[in-house]
C-alpha cells in the first residue's frame, strides 16, 4: 500500500506520442509512442546509444523533439522549458554542489524557486528524513558514501514537489553490493510517495528487480512494453529476447507438412514439430536455459523433444550448473539445478538436451 507523505504530488500519466528527434544525420528516436502510467515506475532499458537518455531529457524539457509531443497528467508540456514542467531529474553524476552542506544542496532548488526560509527548512528535514540522512545534513559531499551521495540527489528532487521523478542510470556509480541496497530504497521510497518514476538503465536485472513495466529500446526505437515477466516469457523479436536474459537461438528451416515436419538445425540436426507449433516463415527457434534438460546419451531423454549434443564446458553457480553443450553447429547453454552428490556431465561426453514444448519460441527479427 502506498503511504502517502507532504511531498507527495497527485501521481499523473505520462504520454509520448510520436517523438522523432535527430542530432544532425543521426536519428536518435524513431517514432517512439509510449503511455506511462499515474504512480507507475517504468523503465526505459536498453544497450548504450539506443535513446534511452535522451528520450529522458526530452521529457525533462532538456531535449526537443522535431515531431510529436510529451504530455504530463493529459497536458502538452511539449513547448514548456524544463523548470516549468514539475519534473525532477537524479543525474548519473549526482551533480552535487561540493562546497555546500547536505542541507544546502537539498535546499538549492527551493532557494532558486523563492520557496520562504521556513518552508524550506520544513522540506529539506522532510526530504533527508525520508531518505534516512536526517543526521547528515550539516556533512559534505566529499563526506559521504556514493550511496549517501546518490541518496543526497535524490533528496534535492523530492524536495521540490516534481511531478514525475526521473532517473538517469542513478546506480551506474555505485559497486554491485551497494547497488542492491539502494535499488531496494529506490523502491521503497516511490511507493511510499506514490510518484510517477521513469528509470533509465542497461542493467536489466536493475530494471526487472524494482520496475513495474519496461520499455527495452534499440536503435532509437520501443521494441516492446510489458512487464519483467511479460518480456522474459514472451519476447516480441530476437533483441528483446537477447537482451532479457540468456536466450538460446538456433537457426534452421522446417521441412516436411503435416505430422511429418521437422524442424532442421545447421548441422543436419532434425527436431519433431509439434502438431500445433506455429512457425513463421524464417522464424528461429528460441528457449531458456532453464526450459531444457540434459541427460545422458545412453539414457532415456524423457518427455519432450531430443537433440543429441556434446558437452563442451560446464560452470558451477552454486544452486545450478550451467552446461555449454554443441547441438549441431550451434553452442546453447543448459541450466540443471546442483544436488550434492549427483555426477556431473563430463566435458567432451554426448547428451541429450530435451526441450519441453510449451517453452519454446518462435521469433523472427
Amino acid at each position: 500500500m502506498t503511504m502517502k507523505t507532504d511531498l507527495a504530488s497527485p501521481a499523473v500519466s505520462v504520454d509520448i506520442e510520436g517523438v522523432n528527434l535527430s542530432y544532425g544525420d543521426n536519428h536518435v528516436l524513431k517514432s517512439v509512442d509510449l503511455s506511462i502510467r499515474p504512480g507507475e515506475f517504468f523503465a526505459f532499458l536498453g544497450p548504450s546509444g539506443c535513446g534511452k537518455t535522451t528520450l529522458l531529457r526530452l521529457i525533462a524539457g532538456f531535449n526537443q523533439a522535431e515531431t510529436g509531443r510529451v504530455l504530463v497528467g493529459g497536458k502538452d508540456v511539449s513547448g514548456l522549458p524544463p523548470w516549468k514542467r514539475d519534473v525532477g531529474m537524479v543525474f548519473q553524476s549526482y551533480a552535487l554542489w561540493p562546497h555546500m552542506t547536505v542541507a544546502r544542496n537539498v535546499a538549492f532548488g527551493l532557494e532558486e524557486r523563492g520557496v520562504p526560509r521556513a518552508e524550506t527548512a520544513r522540506r529539506v528535514a522532510q526530504a533527508l528524513d525520508l531518505v534516512g540522512l536526517g543526521h547528515l545534513a550539516e556533512r559534505r559531499p566529499s563526506q559521504l558514501s556514493g550511496g549517501q551521495q546518490q541518496r543526497v540527489a535524490v533528496a534535492r528532487t523530492i524536495a521540490v514537489e516534481p511531478k514525475i521523478l526521473l532517473l538517469d542510470e542513478p546506480l551506474s556509480n555505485l559497486d554491485a553490493k551497494m547497488r542492491v541496497q539502494v535499488r531496494r530504497e529506490l523502491r521503497d521510497l516511490q511507493q511510499r510517495l506514490g510518484l510517477t518514476t521513469i528509470f533509465v538503465t542497461h542493467d536489466q536485472e536493475e530494471a526487472n528487480t524494482i520496475c513495474d513495466r519496461i520499455a527495452v529500446m534499440n536503435d532509437g526505437v520501443v521494441q516492446q512494453v510489458g512487464t519483467p515477466m511479460e518480456l522474459y516469457e514472451r519476447p516480441a523479436n530476437l533483441f528483446v529476447a537477447n537482451f532479457l536474459g540468456t536466450a538460446n537461438i538456433l537457426d534452421g528451416r522446417v521441412v516436411g507438412t503435416g505430422a511429418e515436419r521437422h524442424f532442421v538445425i545447421e548441422g543436419g540436426i532434425r527436431l519433431p514439430l509439434p502438431a500445433d507449433a506455429v512457425v513463421p516463415a524464417g522464424a528461429k527457434l528460441v528457449f531458456r536455459p532453464q526450459h531444457a534438460a540434459l541427460t545422458d546419451a545412453s539414457g532415456q531423454a524423457g518427455d519432450g523433444l531430443a537433440l543429441p549434443c556434446v558437452v563442451a564446458h560446464r560452470e558451477f553457480l552454486g544452486a545450478s550448473v550451467r552446461y555449454g553443450v554443441r547441438v549441431g553447429a550451434t553452442e546453447v547453454a543448459v541450466d540443471t539445478p546442483f544436488r550434492s552428490g549427483r555426477d556431473l556431465h563430463e566435458i567432451g561426453s554426448r547428451a541429450i538436451v530435451t526441450l519441453s514444448p510449451h517453452a519454446l519460441i518462435w521469433l523472427t527479427g
